[in-house]
């Protein structure tokens, strides 16, 4: 019976610690797509506004991507 209570205390925070580099790289991988995924979204959304207005304004797309490449 001691001995159970050795192996519960001890070897149940070493798998805690053994699995913590592991767990921790999965959720920064996870949080670096869903970064990515929205900062796509939003440079989707940017072109479609830029071309809408470009469009409207009659200016040729190269001078679009000439300007938005400039910042």
């Amino acid at each position: 019976m001691f001995t159970h209570l050795i192996d519960r205390t001890l070897i149940r925070p070493w798998v805690a610690v053994r699995r913590w580099p592991v767990e921790s790289q999965l959720g920064a991988r996870r949080n670096a797509m869903v970064a990515s995924t929205a900062l796509a979204q939003r440079r989707a959304e940017l072109q479609d506004v830029e071309e809408f207005l470009a469009a409207r304004r009659g200016t040729p797309m190269s001078e679009v991507v000439a300007s938005a490449a400039n910042g």
